[in-house]
């Protein structure tokens, strides 16, 4: 049985549609990071950088007890490793994929995440112009990207679909929010009405729908004590004791 602490963010939701795709079985665990439960000891012990989500395998193939892994892209390389689905097996194909992953994980998602949250702010913040036109002008650049690549190939990574296009899509839902017009993009919005067709892609994307937050009816004190917690982290101090000495 395979666990996955979850909320349903986009880096979640590239896991879901995933196990969906793969047809396996598994159990939403939520980890409600609008409430600091990646902070707990219990999830900071299969994920010490404390972001969901993380998945635990409790039958890996060595056999030898549960198997944590963590960050979206890992997990879906050892999915798709353990399954063999969704990813090719000889080297040229197989390292197309994963550059792709590689790509989402260190340029798409970071940057509309750094874009939606310059965006979200209120005046109260100052001025955020720059930020909000450098990172949507960047999510701009990225549309081209995807757009150029599906010129002349149905998939990311060829005629073949594979986890390269799920771990994208997730991050293009909102293309709204993030102040994009995709009828600019029109060899990426086939590629988007087509994988938002795929009964798979809609369970994993509707996965974890009744986690939400409500904040409205807290006092402002508990309001500002969850900001604190989950803004401007800084780094978490090592153990005093029983650490290895240099």
């Amino acid at each position: 049985m395979l666990d996955l602490y979850y909320w349903p963010t986009p880096n979640g939701k590239k896991v879901t549609i995933q196990l969906e795709e793969c047809g396996l079985e598994y159990n939403l665990i939520e980890c409600n990071i609008g409430k600091g439960d990646q902070f707990t000891d219990q999830f900071l012990s299969i994920n010490p950088n404390n972001r969901m989500p993380a998945l635990v395998d409790h039958e890996p193939a060595d056999g030898q007890g549960p198997l944590s892994v963590f960050e979206s892209g890992a997990i879906m390389l050892y999915l798709a490793e353990k399954t063999g689905q969704f990813m090719p097996m000889e080297p040229r194909g197989k390292f197309d994929v994963v550059q792709w992953v590689m790509w989402q994980m260190a340029n798409q998602g970071p940057k509309t995440g750094e874009c939606g949250h310059f965006r979200r702010l209120t005046e109260e913040a100052g001025d955020q112009s720059y930020a909000i036109t450098r990172f949507t002008d960047e999510v701009n650049r990225f549309y081209g990207v995807l757009n150029n690549r599906l010129y002349d190939q149905r998939y990311l990574c060829g005629d073949e679909y594979t986890i390269a296009d799920m771990i994208c899509y997730p991050w293009t839902v909102n293309w709204a929010g993030q102040g994009q017009d995709i009828t600019e993009f029109k060899y990426f919005q086939r590629w988007f009405d087509e994988l938002g067709d795929r009964p798979a892609v809609q369970r994993g994307m509707a996965a974890g729908a009744d986690m939400q937050n409500d904040f409205s009816s807290l006092p402002k004190e508990e309001i500002a004590g969850l900001r604190a917690l989950l803004y401007n982290q800084r780094a978490r101090p090592a153990p005093a004791t029983g650490g290895l000495e240099s």
